[in-house]
């Protein structure tokens, strides 16, 4: 690939997944000639407007920002052509870009995926690979096309995931990988290194976003899969079961290889240190739990002001 003068760049994001690679920019004074980002939204119990991670960082920096509640409005692609971009870059920014905005910059549009393409693609990466036991994932960056994370990658940086991640350790380490694969890439384009390689559409899995409902659990599963699966909805929607007809959310948990049988959900002893709760196959105990309206707590201190019975199921 022949060297490319990629120097003013666009920069569109959202969440807090994004800001480490708009920091890296900044840092490496790259040409920022504008950072879109999607419409403030009411947040908090005041429901008040508030800016986005990526608004936030660019304000800070004092960059233009674009809110465009759209990017198929045509008024949108005239603007954004006015900025005469050499690349678009796109990390995490929550909206599809269509064929005429891909059109616009002189190179195109560089993406910061967070899983190894062509697996996971998708809104949720890396909470999926959590829930799946996958042993490993990383970033890639790609040559953006209109489809669903389907154009040609461009660098990939793998990363072990660890027995006790959530997916917000997850998210907090690939985000910085995300941030450094992506000045690599420029380096790499602007020297003409790059060599796009197409995906294999054989080996693509997908990544739909995660709905609130999908935080209950299933005590028919296995504690190695129960685990994974709170784990996987750390932060959000967060693993939740029912206990008496009330809410109570699962923070923290861990598999204990067990040969004890009977009803799937039901609590089978209690410690200062956990709840043993029996699964599809082994047991899972219980470390940090909150009922809903309480606090969050450790077991040993949930149990103290929920006095608990052995065989009470949860779930139920």
């Amino acid at each position: 690939m022949k060297p490319v003068e990629a120097r003013r760049l666009v920069f569109m994001g959202t969440p807090d997944f994004a800001v480490p690679s708009l920091e890296k920019l900044v840092a490496n004074k790259e040409q920022v000639v504008a950072v879109f980002t999607q419409p403030d939204r009411p947040k908090g119990r005041g429901r008040s407007l508030a800016h986005s991670p990526v608004k936030e960082t660019a304000l800070r920096h004092n960059l233009p920002v674009v809110q465009p509640p759209t990017l198929r409005d045509p008024e949108v692609r005239e603007n954004l052509s006015a900025l005469r971009p050499d690349v678009l870059v796109v990390v995490a920014y929550g909206l599809l870009l269509p064929q005429a905005v891909l059109d616009v910059p002189t190179w195109g549009a560089i993406n910061v995926h967070a899983s190894l393409l062509p697996r996971y693609r998708g809104a949720a990466p890396i909470q999926w690979a959590v829930i799946s036991g996958e042993e490993e994932t990383g970033v890639t960056t790609m040559h953006l096309d209109a489809g669903l994370d389907t154009g040609d990658i461009l660098l990939q940086h793998p990363t072990p995931i660890r027995p006790d991640d959530t997916s917000q350790t997850l998210q907090d380490r690939l985000k910085v990988l995300g941030g450094e694969l992506l000045l690599e890439t420029l380096q790499a384009l602007r020297w003409g290194t790059l060599q796009p390689v197409k995906q294999d559409p054989d080996r693509a899995t997908y990544a739909p976003p995660l709905k609130k409902d999908q935080g209950q659990l299933d005590w028919s599963l296995s504690a190695p899969e129960l685990d994974r699966w709170i784990r996987g909805l750390s932060p959000w929607p967060k693993a939740f079961t029912s206990l008496r007809g009330k809410r109570l959310i699962i923070h923290r948990a861990e598999p204990v290889p067990s040969t004890a049988s009977g009803e799937p959900g039901a609590i089978v002893s209690w410690d200062s240190t956990a709840i043993q709760v029996l699964t599809g196959q082994g047991i899972l105990a219980l470390s940090e739990v909150q009922m809903e309206g309480h606090r969050r707590l450790r077991s040993g201190d949930f149990v103290k002001g929920f006095p608990l019975q052995i065989g009470e199921r949860l779930g139920r």
